[in-house]
């Protein structure tokens, strides 16, 4: 069986964002993190692995320090790692994305190709199934359970207040919840194996079947009209009172009027 896991570096919103003059994410400016739901995507995989003995490769699009991230996925357990990089794929939006990541899996064989949900610094939860529309091949979003049978695999999804049991034949893509599972950490030895492991990198000419008008923030569909930072939120009401009856019932009147209780 071969996985492919689709991770993403994305900034650490804990210490803030920087943005370029047109709008897009200085991405090189700040500290990244392996995007959560894509971290959950590869505990599953690597799960596989553990259960079936598969092959798990994982694949990431940006800038090159977005290497780091295929360096921590083979330190807790990724057999290899892809770099797809190029200055012509820089400030792609979701459909520019997928077009370049579906380019590139295109040289590979899978049977599972699990992406996370959304990232979280778009939320737009288009790529993953952007993929399998490129590709061709049967989409199960919103992953909080997986298994396999034979040459399928059985997804529960998660649905509003209930969950849906779905089954597809391979080859199919995945997207998984962070609530799908608690990734496990990276291991010493795995962590020396991964400094030391090659990293295969692509670029433009490696992808398939793609126009070079569908791809980086030429190829772009969608244009940022505004970004910023995340609201900061205010110091809020401040009252004192001279004993603790006064408290309780001030804040009870407050749950009562916004229907909190």
């Amino acid at each position: 069986m071969k996985v492919i896991v689709c991770v993403k570096q994305v900034p650490d919103t804990k210490g803030g964002v920087q943005f370029n003059p047109d709008g897009t994410l200085n991405r090189a400016a700040m500290l990244t993190i392996m995007n959560p739901d894509d971290k959950a995507g590869l505990e599953a995989a690597l799960r596989l692995k553990d259960q079936y003995g598969a092959e798990v490769t994982v694949v990431t699009m940006g800038l090159p320090k977005a290497e780091d991230v295929l360096r921590e996925a083979m330190a807790m357990g990724a057999d290899k790692g892809i770099l797809v990089t190029d200055r012509v794929l820089g400030g792609a939006d979701t459909w520019a994305t997928s077009t370049t990541i579906a380019g590139a899996l295109r040289n590979l064989d899978y049977d599972i190709i699990i992406t996370g949900r959304q990232a979280i610094d778009g939320d737009t939860a288009q790529v993953g199934p952007q993929i399998a529309e490129h590709l061709g091949i049967p989409v199960i979003s919103y992953a909080e359970g997986i298994e396999v049978d034979c040459d399928s695999v059985i997804v529960k999804r998660q649905y509003e207040d209930r969950h849906h049991m779905l089954k597809a034949k391979m080859p199919v893509l995945i997207t998984a919840l962070s609530e799908l599972n608690d990734p496990r950490y990276m291991t010493p030895g795995g962590i020396f194996d991964a400094l030391d492991a090659e990293i295969t990198v692509w670029g433009r000419n490696d992808l398939k079947d793609v126009n070079d008008g569908d791809l980086g923030l030429k190829g772009s569909p969608t244009k940022i009209a505004k970004a910023s930072d995340k609201v900061r939120k205010g110091a809020g009401e401040k009252v004192a009172f001279d004993s603790a009856e006064e408290s309780v019932s001030y804040i009870m009147d407050k749950l009562l009027t916004k229907h909190i209780i």
